[in-house]
């Protein structure tokens, strides 16, 4: 299975217009690919609080409607980052706001294979937390070949969730991020910790660049079931490209059959 996790770099003077006409080639680009990866918001701005209103969209709208293209022009699963969703319909959440952090899964015909609204809002009371609802639903789901957990950035922070991914038969997670350079030791070594712990491929695609006064961390992995680091990005744009055999995690968890010593 061969993977590319887009390490997309960005700035403040980008148009939404203007990146989501790149971001589009650059998945057309990947074709051979079997499952293509983006970053979390780079459509709002993962630190562009004050944006996230006017930059969202429903998950049938224009950036959705152009990943489907190119999903479908690649011939790829595509794991389109998250987006900032306000859905058509006018639905709210428990707390009353109408915005969610939804990544998007596309199939390689264009068909939207699941969406995952983000469980773990970052903040601290402020950003995600004041303008965005938390979602609620566990997402697992097979893609070309590996069973994977999807979550998204701050979510890698709570073993919990990858464990009820674990439950629910994930072999990987798939975790779309835009992780500040302030706190990347932190990003690199929970990936990690993920994967050693759950005996699951872990692929990670964080952001570069700078935005919103924020230089964001890059360094996008994939990790193998053994916690082995199979490729790693710098800081800049960059796409990382790596081939995983899903099968090696049934191998791995036979050989060193640390999942069925749990207790709780």
């Amino acid at each position: 299975m061969r993977i590319a996790a887009i390490q997309l770099a960005y700035d403040d003077d980008e148009s939404l217009t203007e990146r989501t006409e790149r971001v589009v080639g650059l998945v057309r680009g990947e074709t051979g690919a079997d499952l293509v990866v983006l970053p979390e918001l780079w459509s709002a701005g993962g630190f562009s609080y004050r944006d996230w209103p006017a930059r969202s969209q429903d998950v049938g709208g224009a950036v959705v409607s152009a990943l489907t293209e190119a999903a479908r022009d690649a011939g790829v699963w595509l794991h389109g980052g998250s987006i900032a969703e306000h859905p058509s319909s006018g639905e709210t959440g428990p707390e009353g706001k109408s915005l969610w952090n939804t990544s998007v899964l596309i199939a390689p015909d264009g068909s939207v294979a699941a969406t995952y609204r983000k469980i773990h809002r970052f903040g601290f009371a402020g950003g995600e937390p004041k303008l965005m609802e938390a979602g609620t639903d566990i997402v697992v789901l097979d893609i070309g070949g590996l069973r994977a957990g999807l979550s998204t950035c701050y979510d890698l922070r709570f073993p919990e969730l990858y464990r009820a991914q674990l439950d629910q038969g994930a072999r990987g997670f798939v975790i779309p991020a835009a992780w500040p350079a302030a706190r990347v030791d932190a990003w690199s070594l929970l990936l990690r910790a993920r994967a050693i712990e759950d005996q699951c491929v872990v692929i990670g695609c964080n952001t570069a660049g700078t935005h919103a006064g924020t230089a964001m961390g890059g360094r996008s992995a994939v990790i193998a079931a053994g916690g082995e680091v199979l490729a790693e990005a710098g800081t800049d744009e960059e796409i990382l490209r790596v081939d995983v055999d899903p099968a090696a995690v049934g191998e791995f968890r036979e050989a060193f059959p640390v999942l069925r010593d749990r207790r709780l």
